[in-house]
């Protein structure tokens, strides 16, 4: 079984207030967003170190936008 280690994160009002509506919009604590959040964040920078590319693509119109990581 993993160890669990706890961290104190700062946000400023409008990143909890970004926390929050998702943790409602997703039915999860802010924990399980935040989780979800670096599991995503670390699958899309494997793939850019490899050189690929991330889009986002509009179902309807097929309409496609790179994604730019900072």
């Amino acid at each position: 079984m993993m160890s669990k280690r706890t961290m104190t994160l700062n946000l400023t009002d409008a990143e909890m207030t970004v926390l929050e509506e998702l943790c409602a919009k997703k039915d999860l604590n802010k924990t399980a967003v935040l989780r979800q959040a670096l599991r995503l964040y670390q699958l899309i920078d494997v793939r850019l170190e490899r050189g690929e590319k991330v889009f986002v693509e509009n179902d309807l119109t097929k309409e496609k936008a790179e994604l730019a990581i900072l």
